[in-house]
């Protein structure tokens, strides 16, 4: 089984990379960076496929929405786990 990866390493990729996201380029970039079977977590969830991470950050406020797509932002990122 993959080693489960924490949903800020993935904002903070986000971070790294600036610009904004679609649902598709998120997806590509996780991908990209950490693989096409890598499995993530966050503080309450555990076990997420890419697609299922990208709806549970969403879910949880962690995008900044504009009009061409969304980012994340540093205070968006908590600060356990």
């Amino acid at each position: 089984m993959p080693m489960s990866i924490h949903g800020h390493e993935v904002m903070q990729m986000m971070l790294e990379r600036g610009g904004l996201f679609t649902r598709e380029s998120l997806r590509q970039a996780i991908v990209e960076a950490f693989g096409s079977d890598a499995r993530f977590h966050t503080c309450s969830a555990e076990g997420m496929d890419a697609d299922q991470l990208i709806d549970f950050l969403e879910r949880k406020g962690k995008f900044v929405a504009a009009a061409e797509g969304f980012q994340t932002r540093a205070d968006r990122i908590c600060n356990h786990g």
